[in-house]
């Protein structure tokens, strides 16, 4: 059973320190990028706040990440020790939430650390998905 995407879905109580967000899913066979994002509800006009977009972008080998505050998107961040997702393959990404930061980890490995740009974590509240994959699971 695999939820429809692009997907938006709501995180009950927000995030707060300690709480972790799980994406299942299974990468498209050709797939150009996905998109996980965190956002402060779901209002596309004005668009949401996003406290965190992590972007899988196969053609460059790249995970960027971002956030946008009050319409404005800040400085993207893209170093990664390696490119963690294969075409036609399935992964498992976790957002840990702590006080300072998103700590994201792929198929068990911490891959990157995100300091909050977004300083009240009880208001990410949403998650949205979209792009080339199939989601399994969400948690």
């Amino acid at each position: 059973p695999f939820q429809i995407v692009p997907f938006c879905g709501h995180i009950k109580g927000g995030m707060r320190p300690g709480k972790k967000i799980l994406v299942m899913g299974i990468v498209d066979l050709n797939p150009e990028s996905f998109g996980i994002s965190l956002t402060c509800g779901e209002s596309e006009d004005p668009p949401a706040d996003v406290a965190i977009e992590l972007k899988a972008v196969f053609t460059d080998r790249q995970f960027v990440r971002n956030s946008c505050v009050a319409g404005e998107w800040g400085e993207e961040q893209s170093s990664i020790p390696y490119f963690p997702f294969i075409p036609d393959q399935p992964f498992r990404v976790e957002i840990l939430c702590e006080h300072p930061r998103f700590r994201i980890f792929v198929d068990g490995h911490q891959l990157f650390d995100f300091y909050h740009r977004i300083e009240t974590l009880s208001a990410i509240d949403t998650i949205k998905i979209n792009g080339d994959l199939q989601l399994t699971k969400l948690g």
